[in-house]
C-alpha cells in the first residue's frame, strides 16, 4: 500500500534493532523477536532462529500456506510463522521496506491484538532512509475474487485507498463499513490501534481446536450475546471493521512493495485477499512496477 502523501519515496528500514517479546495468540508460546536493519532492496524476511537450517521465510503471497483465523507462511523445507498479518500492517503504514525479521517461535507475538505496539515501538527509534527508490506496485485492471461468503477487488487508482464493510450475525457487530484513504500517516490514528476479535461463543471450540491457547481479554475483544466482555470497551464504534482493514493491509504488503489501487473488501478475509493476489499476479497485464 503507498501512502501518497509520503513525500520520501526512498526505500526505509530502521536505524537500529529492536526486541519485541510477547505471547502467540493461537499457540500461547513465549516468543522472542528481533527486527534488524537490512540493506535495498532485501525486502521482509523472518528468521526461524530456534531452527538450525532452511529457516529462512519470505513474506510473500507465493508463500503462505494458512489462512485460517490468521496468515501463516512457509519455506520448501515446512519452516513457517503465523499471525504475520498485524506486524506486516505496522511495516506497510510506516513505509519499512527491508527488515530482517529473527523470531524464535512459530507465531508472531499477538501483543494487544492491534499493530499499535509494533507502530509504537517502531517510532521510538529513527526511520532510516535508503538512497534507492521505493517499487510500487500500480493496479491497471479490475481484479475480482469472489466466494459463497464475501468479495475482494482491486481496482486502478491514483492512491491507495480502501472500502470495507462487514456483516455479522451478532448485534453487538451486525453491519460496518469503513472507507478511506491511506495518506498523512492516518494509518497510526485511524487504523493501528483496532484489535482483533472473536466470539464467547466460540472460545472453547477454538481452544480445543488448538487455536486461540493465547487469547485474553488482554489482546482480543471478546464478544457476548449482549455486551463486549472488556471492562475499557471499543476503541472506535466501529473497531472491528477497522480492524478487518488492518489484516487487509498486511495481507495485501505481502505483495512484496506498496500497492497503488483501490482495495474493496465485502466479508472477506486472509484466504480472499491471498487469492486476490494470486490473481493479481497471474497476468503481467494487471499490474506494473514504477
Amino acid at each position: 500500500m503507498i501512502d501518497t502523501s509520503n513525500n520520501n519515496t526512498n526505500q526505509q528500514t530502521l536505524s537500529e534493532p529492536l526486541l519485541i517479546k510477547g505471547i502467540g495468540l493461537h499457540s500461547g508460546i513465549e516468543v522472542s523477536m528481533k527486527l534488524i536493519p537490512a540493506e535495498e532492496n532485501f525486502g521482509i524476511k523472518f528468521y526461524r532462529t530456534d531452527l538450525k537450517e532452511n529457516n529462512e521465510i519470505d513474506a510473500l503471497w507465493s508463500n503462505v500456506s494458512n489462512t485460517q483465523l490468521s496468515t501463516t507462511i512457509s519455506n520448501k523445507y515446512g519452516a513457517k510463522v503465523s499471525t504475520i498479518e498485524h506486524l506486516m500492517s505496522a511495516l506497510s503504514g510506516l513505509h519499512i521496506d527491508n527488515l530482517k525479521i529473527e523470531i524464535d517461535g512459530p507465531e508472531v507475538p499477538i501483543m494487544d491484538g492491534s499493530s499499535k505496539d509494533f507502530v509504537d515501538l517502531i517510532d521510538s527509534i529513527p526511520i532510516k532512509n535508503i538512497n534507492k527508490k521505493r517499487k510500487i506496485i500500480v493496479i491497471k485492471k479490475n481484479i475480482k475474487v469472489t466466494n459463497d461468503i464475501g468479495k475482494v477487488e482491486l481496482k486502478p487508482n491514483n492512491q491507495f485507498s480502501i472500502d470495507f464493510e462487514i456483516d455479522f450475525p451478532s448485534k453487538i457487530i451486525s453491519k460496518q463499513s469503513c472507507q478511506l484513504q491511506l495518506i498523512n500517516g492516518n494509518y497510526k490514528t485511524d487504523i493501528a490501534s483496532a484489535r482483533t476479535f472473536g466470539f464467547e461463543r466460540d472460545v472453547d471450540k477454538l481452544r480445543s481446536s488448538g487455536l486461540a491457547l493465547g487469547g485474553s481479554l488482554e489482546n482480543a475483544v471478546v464478544v457476548g450475546e449482549n455486551k463486549i466482555l472488556n471492562q475499557e470497551g471499543l476503541r472506535f464504534k466501529d473497531e472491528f471493521v477497522r480492524h478487518k482493514i488492518l489484516d487487509s493491509i498486511g495481507d495485501l504488503y505481502l505483495a512484496g512493495a506498496p500497492i497503488q489501487g483501490y482495495f474493496l473488501g465485502s466479508k472477506s478475509g486472509h484466504y480472499l485477499n491471498n487469492l486476490l493476489l494470486k490473481s493479481l499476479f497471474s497476468d503481467e497485464n494487471n499490474y506494473e512496477y514504477i
